[in-house]
């Protein structure tokens, strides 16, 4: 359950049962950083700026979510090629000036 603090700090909270899916993370004594397993530790104010960060690239790249994104991934992007002589193209769109 995720909620907002009266000093405008954002609680994430984790249950037991989903830390079971992180085997090696865990909160410092302190309970102020979240500590890899690799020994590596993270603020809340860190980990908020990398989400914020992820959440404007997908929008961006004009994805509504990570899934979107991923899965997008996974089909391929499609690209449509259009071969046009630049004679013709010069004359349609620039008249005579073109050449």
């Amino acid at each position: 359950m995720n909620y907002t603090t009266r000093l405008g700090s954002l609680v994430i909270e984790v249950p037991i049962e989903s830390a079971a899916t992180w085997p090696g993370w865990q909160f410092t004594d302190c309970g102020r950083y979240l500590r890899a397993p690799d020994g590596q530790h993270i603020t809340q104010q860190r980990l908020e700026g990398l989400m914020w960060r992820d959440q404007m690239e997908l929008r961006r790249a004009g994805y509504a979510s990570r899934r979107r994104a991923e899965k997008a991934v996974r089909h391929g992007a499609k690209v449509k090629v259009v071969v046009v002589d630049l004679a013709d193209w010069q004359q349609r769109h620039l008249g005579r000036l073109a050449g």
